[in-house]
């Protein structure tokens, strides 16, 4: 007769699921995302506690006749799409910037983390939560120096002629900003021309440099720059 998990057990899975996924939250919290301290325990202790009831599950029917082939990795794997849906929910997309990817691929695996403490995995729990919690505190340091690339949208307008174009990709040019595409607008009323410029670069500082040097000719009459 295959016994089910004992009370002592089920108690120390549910509190391991708990100190584990509020470590992970408390990180998530303490850097403003919307996925935080509470958010994590939950869906921490909420993985431990469907590892447990399928293992127990298979437990019971198993007892009640031996005949029964049930897999008891079914309801696990319902509760893993589940919270991939959860996760998406967090990832904010604005121009170029994508956010909340960190906290989503975070809630993902607190849930994995969940469900391999509700299994008794707690060796692959606890190194995999380790492995965790040094992606998010200590390579956050090193994620912030590497030179990455970045996207910009720069919109420009000016009623002073199309030559107006020819100098702002000059100044591009000069500042190491890469012009992927170019967008025209223009105002049959007035005459205003608007540029959509598409453009990408790696040094931060050069952004708001070419902010600067748009905003000081006689010719532009508005510069927005976002992404």
């Amino acid at each position: 007769m295959i016994t089910m998990i004992p009370a002592s057990e089920i108690i120390i899975r549910l509190f391991l699921g708990a100190v584990i996924g509020g470590i992970i939250g408390f990180e998530r919290e303490v850097h403003g995302r919307a996925a935080g301290f509470r958010t994590q325990l939950i869906v921490c202790v909420a993985a431990v506690l469907i590892m447990i009831v399928s293992e127990n599950y298979y437990h019971y029917l198993h007892n009640l006749d031996d005949s029964l082939r049930i897999d008891p990795a079914r309801i696990s794997a319902g509760a893993l799409i589940g919270i991939g849906f959860l996760g998406a929910g967090v990832i904010i997309k604005s121009g170029f910037a994508v956010r909340g990817l960190t906290t989503a691929a975070s809630i993902w695996i607190v849930s994995a983390i969940g469900l391999a403490i509700g299994g008794g995995l707690y060796l692959e729990a606890i190194l995999t939560a380790l492995i965790t919690i040094l992606a998010l505190m200590v390579l956050r340091g090193l994620e912030k120096k590497i030179n990455t690339l970045r996207f910009k949208n720069i919109v420009i307008s000016s009623s002073a002629g199309e030559n107006v174009e020819a100098q702002v990709l000059a100044i591009f040019a000069k500042k190491g900003f890469h012009v992927h595409s170019v967008d025209y607008e223009k105002k049959r009323d007035s005459g205003q021309l608007t540029w959509h410029f598409t453009v990408s670069v790696r040094d931060k500082s050069a952004i708001r440099e070419i902010f600067h040097n748009l905003s000081s000719m006689d010719a532009i009459s508005s510069v927005k720059v976002f992404g």
